[in-house]
């Protein structure tokens, strides 16, 4: 069983894992853990403290943690290795009394691309999905993407593709893009697939947008997928590109196109300290909050495990892992006509009660990066979709004028409602409304002029 583990060594280890100036290995940080086959080509990860106003540690919920210390003396670090499946629990109990430095072990499951089970054709273009957007009255707003940074985490960009399908220049940030390590290719320049779809429809709005080409799903592991340690990784490094950036004009939106199908699968069962899927301890759920407490705003595909045509793979009907985390927005899907597609996931999510957050357009004919004729389907292009939006909006407001918790309530207030009468575990609060936020936005202005 792949597992992360959470150490807590000499503070100046932590600062050099810290250090971005600084390249660090296993070797640095432990030397053997006994029963752990540790994979030392990983980099360790250093895992900001989440504190509450009091300055305390862990909490149990997510949603009330104003604060992450990423100091030596509170930070932790993560390697990933392998323990036996049998007796885990021993095995686990059995490390901790051996090595006082580890304060945690958590499973580091396989994630997937979104793809969906629906096998009816397109609905629809992406030049209807341009219109129902407001796409042309937020250029000429001047909300187009310009100077903001749109992370794809996904399975790699083809850039040219994109462009050709878009008819313009796609601009692809290669040193502020991350690669996992001993993977083949570089930036910009993978297959065409699932990650360029997602490209080609965050770039609908944010046409001036920067994109991020963030590989998580083409690791040594796997050319179509990837491990939760990989993202993690991968997040650290997006955390470091966030804090670079001068605080006042900070502008990072990311969409994720990908998650897990079931969780009873290289996961620790739900409720056990070391679980993924329903636990906000995990520190790939504590780095979601981190990174969105520094200003990002971070996008989940709700999954395509809905009631009425879930993927085959599908172990669950509701919304598990970082896709359902409170801070971040979850989102669902609906066809150009405003209806729920039927393999979108319903909520609630484990991590939060009201989730999805907001539904966006799906099932269109747009990017083709999947086949001549192919839809850009599932929540994985929905995802992308309220990406773009998001990303646009930045070009004005960025973190510091109007934070990530702020516009995510705004999403809310403004999406064009499809149901019962406010939030429903279907559409969330509503279609994404951009001329409505855009309306919103110029409210807010007046009021803080």
């Amino acid at each position: 069983m792949r597992v992360l583990i959470q150490l807590r060594p000499d503070p100046d280890v932590v600062a050099s894992v810290i250090d971005p100036g600084v390249v660090s290995h296993v070797a640095d940080v432990v030397g053997d853990l006994p029963g752990v086959l540790i994979d030392r080509a990983f980099a360790p990860v250093a895992l900001p403290r989440p504190r509450s106003p009091r300055g305390g540690g862990l909490l149990s919920s997510l949603a009330s943690l104003l604060d992450f210390s990423l100091t030596p003396d509170d930070a932790t670090v993560l390697i990933r290795g392998e323990i036996s499946d049998d007796d885990v629990p021993a095995q686990l109990s059995a490390l901790s009394s051996a090595v006082r430095e580890v304060t945690g072990v958590f499973a580091d499951p396989p994630i997937h691309h979104h793809v969906t089970c629906g096998d009816s054709g397109p609905v629809g273009d992406w030049h209807d999905v341009e219109r129902l957007l407001g796409v042309r009255e937020l250029h000429e707003a001047g909300y187009d993407g310009e100077g903001v940074h749109l992370a794809i985490v996904d399975g790699g960009i083809d850039k040219e593709h994109v462009a050709a399908k878009l008819g313009r220049e796609v601009r692809v940030d290669a040193g502020r893009s991350w690669t996992p390590p001993g993977a083949n290719g570089s930036p910009g320049a993978w297959p065409t697939g699932h990650g360029s779809m997602c490209a080609f429809d965050a770039q609908i709005a944010a046409r001036a947008s920067t994109l991020l080409d963030v590989a998580v799903l083409r690791s040594s592991k796997g050319t179509i997928g990837g491990v939760l340690s990989d993202a993690l990784a991968a997040y650290s490094h997006l955390r470091t590109v966030l804090t670079g950036m001068p605080e006042r004009s900070r502008a990072l939106v990311i969409s994720n196109s990908w998650g897990l199908f079931r969780d009873d699968q290289d996961d620790f069962r739900p409720g056990q300290p070391g679980n993924f899927t329903d636990n906000p301890r995990h520190p790939f759920n504590v780095m979601v909050a981190s990174l969105e407490r520094a200003g990002a705003d971070i996008l989940f595909s709700a999954g395509n495990c809905g009631r009425d045509c879930p993927d085959r793979r599908c172990g669950v009907d509701d919304i598990i892992g970082a896709n359902g985390h409170p801070q971040v927005i979850t989102v669902a899907g609906v066809d150009v006509h405003g209806e729920r597609v039927g393999y979108s996931s319903q909520g609630p999510a484990r991590l939060a009660d009201n989730k999805p957050d907001i539904s966006a357009y799906t099932h269109f004919l747009g990017s083709e990066a999947t086949g001549a004729g192919q839809a850009d389907t599932g929540t994985s292009a929905s995802c992308p979709i309220a990406a773009g939006v998001v990303a646009a909006l930045r070009t004005r407001h960025s973190a510091a004028r109007l934070s990530p918790a702020q516009l995510r309530t705004l999403l809310h207030r403004t999406a064009e409602d499809r149901s019962t009468v406010g939030f429903d575990h279907d559409y969330g609060y509503g279609i994404v409304n951009a001329p409505a936020l855009v309306a919103a936005l110029r409210k807010h202005d007046e009021r803080a002029a």
